[in-house]
């Protein structure tokens, strides 16, 4: 008997029971559903993680004062003002490992153009942080050195406060009011978008760091700076870099051996991408409880077909009288098995894909369905069946023809 026979009799076998044979799929089509809408959901949120990390610039370091204590109670980094202008010359003079330093001064201010106003936040910094952190400019130009010099009351917006006070106005060259004081804005910067926090990054107006010290939000001591964003030269240098940074600060701050120190170095990069591991795993892990449900649908599988191999024993001893082989045998039930795991792959990546998309639109999470999801749950309901199809087919395989024929 050839192949193509046995195929004909394998779907004419599962035609007859269309009840069975569908709810037999039931848990294929869970299975293979769930494992593609978890992976879309994983892999939806690694990408808006990668996104997260580009948005902050690579390679990065950020450098925050030390901590005031009162009382014996430590109140956390950035409560005490420790670092300085000199400071951030220092190093990007000093460290071979820094490929540029961006001094920060900031605070929250109200912003007015026109009968529009907005409250956001105004950084001040210099040309460096838009190298630190791979941030260009959507219209205009960025600070130049006369500007941070001659402390020049000029300002980029960011995307969001732009919407808010322009709207659809081109803002380059119009002037806008921080604080009382008339700023021209000098450019407009590409949207950003949303930090690992939650933030908008695109909420903020930029000017030059001296013009904070000295017109906007003053100086507790001269040359005063609240953090520094710190670009090393490469990825393998971002360790090299810190320790270079520790040093020199320490030294320049006078802080004796045994003495902690009045600055905190955090590794933006590394803390991120520590997250982005954890996402990963739990995509893994996701779609391993998801895979669970493909193994019962496979163990289904096989408890139906061996019900179908004992409802049909008087039909395996005319088969086999009439000439087929124990490999003919085997295939029509194994090719049962598989049909019915392939048919619900098909149905459960139609499920899968669309509970992705609902998901993605109703919950607001990120999905993202990629072929290897889809190759992978497809292939594995494909090996379910022919796993658990296996033992079924064994089983008629081995049955007498004589025993077969008198069974009732």
């Amino acid at each position: 008997m050839n192949i193509s026979s046995t195929i004909r009799i394998s779907f004419r076998a599962l035609k007859v029971n269309k009840m069975r044979s569908a709810l037999t799929m039931l848990g294929i089509i869970i299975g293979v559903g769930a494992v593609i809408a978890m992976l879309a959901v994983g892999t939806g949120a690694s990408k808006k993680m990668s996104e997260f990390i580009s948005s902050i610039g690579s390679n990065i370091l950020m450098v925050l004062p030390g901590a005031t204590s009162a009382g014996g109670v430590r109140m956390g980094a950035g409560t005490q003002s420790t670092l300085t202008l000199g400071d951030a010359e220092a190093i990007l003079k000093e460290s071979p490992a820094v490929a540029d330093v961006a001094p920060i001064l900031g605070g929250i201010a109200q912003v007015v153009y026109g009968n529009q106003n907005w409250s956001t936040g105004v950084t001040g910094t210099t040309q460096s942080i838009f190298t630190a952190r791979d941030w260009n400019v959507a219209s205009g130009r960025l600070f130049t050195e006369q500007d941070i010099k001659g402390a020049a009351k000029v300002c980029l917006l960011g995307q969001t406060v732009v919407d808010n006070l322009f709207g659809s106005i081109d803002p380059i060259g119009k002037s806008i009011r921080i604080k009382k004081i008339p700023f021209t804005v000098i450019g407009v910067l590409e949207a950003k978008g949303q930090s690992p926090s939650g933030q908008d990054q695109d909420d903020v107006v930029y000017v030059p760091v001296t013009t904070a010290q000295k017109k906007l939000f003053g100086a507790a001591f001269p040359g005063m700076i609240r953090m520094m964003y710190i670009k090393a030269k490469s990825r393998e240098d971002i360790p090299i870099a810190e320790k270079q940074i520790n040093e020199l600060l320490r030294q320049r701050h006078r802080i004796g051996p045994r003495q902690e120190n009045d600055f905190t170095i955090r590794n933006l990069t590394q803390i991120l991408q520590a997250e982005e591991q954890s996402r990963k795993l739990m995509t893994l892990l996701l779609g391993a409880i998801a895979s669970v449900s493909l193994i019962v649908g496979g163990i289904g599988i096989m408890n139906i077909m061996l019900v179908s191999v004992t409802e049909r024993t008087r039909e395996i001893g005319i088969r086999m009288a009439v000439g087929a082989k124990t490999w003919d045998i085997r295939l029509q039930f194994i090719i049962e098995a598989i049909t019915l795991s392939l048919i619900g792959g098909i149905v459960g990546i139609i499920i899968g894909v669309a509970s992705s998309k609902i998901l993605s639109f109703f919950a607001g999470w990120p999905t993202i369905v990629s072929p290897f999801s889809i190759f992978l749950a497809f292939g594995f309901s494909g090996l379910v069946g022919i796993f658990f199809g296996f033992y079924p087919a064994y089983k008629a395989s081995l049955l007498n023809p004589i025993e077969a024929l008198r069974y009732e």
